[in-house]
């Protein structure tokens, strides 16, 4: 597995956020922070969520296609015509070490679960369901979307938004110390929106993988994270996230992510540092 970040360092260095970007608004209120977003390109889940969620619990499964890509040997399942959604990738991995590393199909929930805590909708719709007599996640397979590893990032009509979302899944990966992000399990969707997938190998190691990789963040993304806390954590994830101790290593992460920034701030100014 390759676990060297994917995103080429000139094609963002190519944008002058402090000079494009205007100065940092201050955290909306909370009214206007729980309004529901609208869904934009590929992300068709993104503010009806409990409709998806349902739906890949319930759907009746109709065929089964093996998948030709990913070493935790995951298959894809066809729903009956005319449904919600075609289909979603199954990932059958009770917890445990395999090849070296430990990994569970809880995890891909976890991962959908905290990034609906912190807004990002870039995780789509991943639920857990018995599958041929065995518990596993199912998450939305999401259509018409490419590789980064096919996308030319400096074509994108949007660099500042471009940057925020690579910002935004740098410090998400930090959090959830996702060691396995590679250029595979990144999508790019028409409207050049970045979809986060494969996190079965997340929230097990204690460290941040990608801590020197963050150097910018959005003030909205920073101020959600201040906010989590053990017994929400608990709450959203603590069915998924089992292993001991893993939510309190998570949010230790999170302390040192929120530090960094706030350290860069003071040496780099708060323009530089929440640039969107």
């Amino acid at each position: 597995m390759r676990r060297a970040w994917p995103f080429a360092a000139v094609a963002l260095a190519a944008v002058p956020l402090a000079a494009q970007a205007p100065a940092p608004a201050p955290p909306a209120p909370a009214s206007a922070a729980a309004q529901a977003p609208a869904a934009t390109g590929a992300k068709i889940w993104v503010g009806r969520y409990a409709e998806f969620e349902e739906y890949l619990r319930e759907a009746h499964i109709d065929h089964f296609k093996a998948v030709p890509v990913g070493v935790t040997h995951p298959e894809r399942v066809f729903f009956t015509p005319g449904g919600l959604v075609p289909s979603a990738i199954v990932k059958k991995l009770p917890m445990g070490q395999r090849s070296g590393f430990w990994e569970a199909h809880q995890s891909e929930i976890a991962a959908y679960e905290l990034d609906r805590l912190l807004g990002l909708d870039m995780v789509p719709v991943t639920v857990e369901r018995r599958v041929e007599g065995t518990l596993a996640s199912l998450q939305l397979w999401v259509e018409s979307c490419r590789n980064l590893k096919d996308v030319d990032q400096s074509a994108c009509p949007k660099p500042v938004e471009w940057a925020k979302q690579v910002c935004r899944a740098r410090v998400f990966d930090n959090l959830i110390a996702n060691i396995d992000r590679n250029l595979g399990n990144m999508l790019v969707d028409g409207e050049w929106n970045i979809i986060l997938i494969d996190h079965s190998r997340a929230f097990a190691s204690d460290r941040m993988p990608f801590e020197k990789e963050m150097t910018r963040v959005d003030r909205e993304l920073f101020e959600r994270l201040k906010t989590l806390d053990e017994p929400g954590l608990k709450q959203h994830l603590r069915k998924w996230v089992l292993a001991e101790g893993q939510l309190r290593d998570m949010l230790k992460r999170r302390d040192k992510i929120v530090a960094r920034f706030e350290t860069l701030a003071r040496e780099r100014g708060e323009a530089a540092v929440f640039p969107f």
